[in-house]
């Protein structure tokens, strides 16, 4: 599934941070227009039942439901967007400074680096102002900071 998510940039649709969940992914995704977004989430989605079928050496259903799209227009939406999907596994369980099933090995929006990889980046770079600078203004994320709930997010909003 990772390589499926690193072979999806184009020119008009790219992930530029993913989690991979036990039953679901979280991913955050540029995209040109409503077009290009329905177009390459197909197509990923496409090379992930792929890749899904390979690895457990059977066909079947995959995706239950497709995908729910929520475009991000702030630079405190986007930052809390990016603490969700890179810090998810804190919020369900123990978590933990970085999350190993993540993009969080290649962002580059942490007080502290996480462990250099050797592995080529597996998402995309940016290239939207909220995703490579706006966010910043709210603060850097930190290592095993958890994601705040939904009544917390109205409450300080």
């Amino acid at each position: 599934m990772r390589r499926s998510i690193a072979s999806s940039e184009k020119d008009d649709f790219r992930v530029v941070q993913f989690s991979i969940q036990s039953n679901h992914l979280h991913l955050i995704v540029e995209a040109q227009d409503e077009h290009a977004l329905s177009r390459g989430m197909q197509a990923l989605s496409i090379r992930m039942v792929h890749a899904a079928h390979r690895a457990l050496g059977h066909g079947g259903t995959v995706f239950a439901d497709r995908y729910h799209a929520h475009y991000l227009k702030t630079p405190r939406e986007t930052r809390a967007a990016l603490l969700y999907v890179l810090q998810n596994w804190a919020k369900h369980g123990p978590g933990g400074d970085y999350d190993p099933r993540s993009s969080a090995s290649w962002f580059d929006g942490w007080t502290h680096a996480p462990p250099a990889v050797k592995e080529k980046p597996l998402v995309a770079r940016g290239q939207t102002w909220l995703v490579t600078v706006g966010w910043r203004r709210y603060g850097l994320l930190r290592p095993g900071e958890r994601p705040r709930s939904k009544l917390a997010e109205k409450v300080l909003a």
